[in-house]
């Protein structure tokens, strides 16, 4: 039988928390978009900011649904989950005070080994943040073409050496698992430059990510969206990791006549929440806001 994932543990802390609530400017009585509500720790926060705060939280991943709805229960009144992918989410009209997204792969889903994330242990090539979705990880490196391999590492990875890892890959598939693959990867790079500051897989494993859960195109897609599911006044708060992400947001909202531009810079961590939380190193916030009609 397949694992129920949702059974599993799902822990996350929010990065940016206190950037987070003072940009979304939580009011009594407000209405708010979650819009990757992962394990529920920015939502905690939203609901506890106020008084009387409804909240909507979405996620794609059923393992993070599950442990939001737990850690949210005391707020289940006024809370509404809908297990989605943002970029397919319409509100029916109703308008929000303030949509937070925090963009790409969470910690949990980076520690569990089943999940296929993450090079550093043996597992599946899967990948997927939604467990119902076809596509994973080994359909790409296992049945693409050497011109898609190499473009999908170049244009998600921005790895340099991307016609050589998708040869390689090409060369020396099928592959089952997540080591098989990292090992093959570093063996595309000259000896001199497998022992660098970060893994030679690294950016290949990001690229596959990207691909298989369509990350840049649903990002994308909200964008063009949230500004019309805004009040006036209402704020935008989008937390990206990695600079195809930041890139993304940044020149849509200096696009969008819809938003004025709150932070002319993304907010970053504190070097206190950096040395609590490694993982905050890379997080960047842009905010912006609807403009009135």
């Amino acid at each position: 039988m397949p694992e129920d994932v949702t059974a599993q543990p799902f822990f996350h802390v929010p990065v940016l928390s206190e950037q987070v609530l003072a940009g979304l400017q939580i009011e009594d009585g407000g209405r708010y978009l979650d819009a990757t509500v992962g394990g529920g720790g920015h939502s905690e926060l939203i609901l506890k900011a106020a008084r009387n705060v409804e909240l909507v939280a979405l996620d794609q991943d059923l393992q993070a649904l599950s442990a939001a709805k737990k850690r949210l229960e005391v707020w289940r009144d006024r809370t509404t989950f809908i297990h989605t992918n943002f970029s397919r989410y319409e509100p029916g009209g109703r308008k929000f005070d303030g949509i937070l997204a925090d963009i790409g792969v969470s910690s949990t889903q980076l520690d569990q080994a089943q999940r296929g994330f993450s090079f550093r242990q043996e597992a599946p090539l899967d990948m997927r943040m939604d467990s119902t979705q076809e596509l994973m990880a080994k359909e790409i490196v296992n049945h693409w073409d050497e011109k898609a391999i190499a473009d999908t590492i170049y244009e998600y990875g921005e790895e340099r050496l991307s016609r050589r890892i998708a040869r390689r890959i090409v060369e020396k598939r099928p592959f089952s698992t997540t080591t098989e693959l990292a090992w093959e990867v570093a063996g595309a790079y000259p000896a001199k430059a497998r022992h660098g500051r970060i893994h030679p897989a690294t950016r290949t494993f990001q690229a596959l990510r990207i691909a298989v859960n369509g990350e840049l195109d649903v990002l994308k897609t909200l964008l063009a969206k949230a500004p019309d599911w805004l009040n006036p006044g209402g704020r935008l708060a989008i937390i990206s990791f990695h600079s195809l992400e930041d890139r993304i947001v940044k020149y849509a909202y200096r696009g969008d006549e819809r938003l004025e531009i709150i932070t002319k810079k993304p907010l970053v961590a504190t070097d206190q929440e950096v040395k609590e939380n490694a993982r905050s190193r890379s997080a960047k916030l842009r905010i912006a806001e609807r403009r009135a009609v």
